[in-house]
């Protein structure tokens, strides 16, 4: 990894979720190439980075992940909801409390994680929200995950909405396979 500080994000502070594996470590990884300080979260060790856990299911563990990075870092400039998970399962064959971890995690978890940065985020700040492909198209046998993700795709637009006047930008991506 880059030395912090240098690089196009030198100076900023972000707080990327799902960050101990897969599209999330790179994605910490890649900010920290950039120069930004990163704290990188996940229930999961995300080994030789500078970590938090966060359920990010549960408001009390968001609170406590962003006051890690505040008081490590002084404040959040962007943050990645990555943070998700992607269980097999039709309509016919998805229990309510697998369909309601899905949500949880995938939906609730930004919406949480949001809440619980603005405080520390002034004008600049960057919230990413990672959505997903089947979040337009859907996907056989995800009912659980295609409805979070087209979820998300709505709350970023709400957020984007009334986050603008506080010069927070509020942005989804949609990957395909990763």
């Amino acid at each position: 990894m880059a030395e912090q500080g240098t690089g196009r994000l030198a100076g900023k502070v972000a707080i990327v979720t799902g960050a101990a594996r897969g599209q999330g470590r790179a994605e910490a990884e890649l900010f920290a190439a950039e120069g930004a300080a990163v704290v990188a979260a996940d229930v999961l060790d995300v080994g030789d980075l500078d970590g938090v856990h966060l359920d990010v299911s549960s408001a009390e563990s968001w609170a406590a992940a962003v006051a890690t990075a505040v008081e490590r870092h002084g404040r959040v400039d962007v943050l990645v909801n990555n943070a998700a998970i992607y269980p097999k399962g039709g309509i016919d064959s998805t229990t309510e409390a697998e369909y309601r971890q899905v949500l949880d995690i995938n939906l609730v978890g930004p919406f949480l994680g949001m809440q619980a940065v603005l405080p520390h985020m002034g004008e600049g700040g960057s919230i990413i929200n990672i959505s997903s492909l089947n979040g337009v198209a859907g996907s056989v046998d995800h009912v659980g995950y295609t409805a979070s993700k087209f979820g998300v795709r709505g709350l970023t637009r709400a957020a984007a909405l009334d986050l603008a006047p506080r010069g927070i930008r509020v942005n989804a991506i949609l990957p395909g396979v990763i």
